[in-house]
């Protein structure tokens, strides 16, 4: 059993508490967080221990899980990486990315997991299209949000639109290439509302809208690709597929045929899929999926290095609107 220790339990942080306690194969060892009021409370809850320090933690324990605030991931991974302790760490990964970079390269080092909270890649919208082959060329998302004052001493491209640029940096086998954005502060002194479009080398273009001011909520995402349209909704864990097959192809999905097209001696039909969808606490499946690497010593499916990868086009596209700001 991988005893586990959880680094600042605010909102995010005692969710993770609270999952590590109800994990079979993992032990809430403790917690730690600078408020020691929140820290004992939190203790009490899930019947831990709220250690004094943040080294005393660090002693006791395997392996940590990291929902501090961003500004401070860099310096409390890196202590547990010096330790050799494998690291989850909400995202982003880090601040900037130089830390990114340090802590990736420190971590390979040490030969210890890092596993980034992108807790989107395991929606079950998205678990549900494991067995499709995804090649998409042009990607449109929305991912809209009411005001929340939590969350504002960041930008809405990290705080929000960096979960859907993990996604299509997963989807699309290809290094970005160009990128354009803008984005404007509408009520705090951060950037509320920001669009991007990336292109990638082999063609692909994904335009990307985050806002955290909208009347109301929305995170979706629609994928075209040769002879597929693919719709995702994150907040219903739903996902849907229309496809153009071959007029005798079987498929072992319920369909609905929408029509047919005769291309030359060719006859195809329209068809629409929607997969499956298992029952999934994302947060605890990644969680699980953690203790699972770090005890089989596997490869996070969200590694240190994906993190970076997100992180780096968000800054890129943070430097965009800041040009972009100079110019107006």
């Amino acid at each position: 059993m991988l005893n586990v220790g959880v680094i600042g339990v605010g909102h995010l942080g005692s969710l993770h508490a609270k999952m590590f306690a109800d994990i079979p194969s993992a032990k809430l060892a403790g917690v730690f967080d600078i408020d020691s009021g929140r820290k004992r409370s939190i203790a009490s809850e899930c019947a831990t221990t709220p250690f004094g320090s943040l080294e005393e933690l660090l002693e006791n324990v395997h392996a940590v899980t990291i929902a501090t605030p961003t500004g401070s991931h860099f310096d409390v991974a890196s202590k547990a990486i010096d330790r050799g302790l494998p690291v989850f760490i909400e995202k982003p990964i880090t601040a900037t990315v130089d830390q990114a970079e340090e802590l990736v390269r420190k971590a390979s080092a040490k030969g210890v997991t890092i596993q980034v909270g992108h807790i989107e890649r395991f929606n079950p919208a998205i678990l549900a299209l494991e067995h499709y082959h995804i090649n998409p060329m042009f990607i449109e998302s929305h991912r809209l949000a009411q005001f929340n004052p939590r969350g504002t001493d960041v930008a809405v491209v990290l705080d929000l639109m960096i979960h859907d640029i993990d996604i299509i940096l997963s989807l699309v086998n290809s290094p970005v290439e160009k990128i354009e954005a803008n984005g404007v502060p509408v009520v705090s002194e951060t950037t509320d509302i920001a669009n991007a479009r990336l292109q990638f080398t082999n063609g692909c273009v994904a335009n990307v809208t985050a806002s955290r001011i909208s009347q109301k909520k929305m995170r979706k995402m629609r994928l075209f690709q040769r002879d597929a349209y693919i719709s995702i909704d994150f907040s219903e864990g739903l996902a849907e597929v229309f496809r153009l097959v071959d007029a005798d192809e079987q498929s072992s999905t319920p369909t609905m045929m929408l029509g047919e097209i005769e291309l030359g001696a060719r006859k195809r039909k329209i068809i629409y899929e929607q997969p499956a969808v298992k029952e999934t606490n994302a947060l605890r499946y990644e969680l699980e999926l953690f203790v699972k690497t770090v005890s089989s010593g596997g490869k996070a499916i969200v590694s240190g290095e994906d993190g970076l990868r997100a992180l780096t086009v968000a800054h890129e596209i943070m430097e965009k609107i800041n040009q972009q700001k100079l110019v107006l």
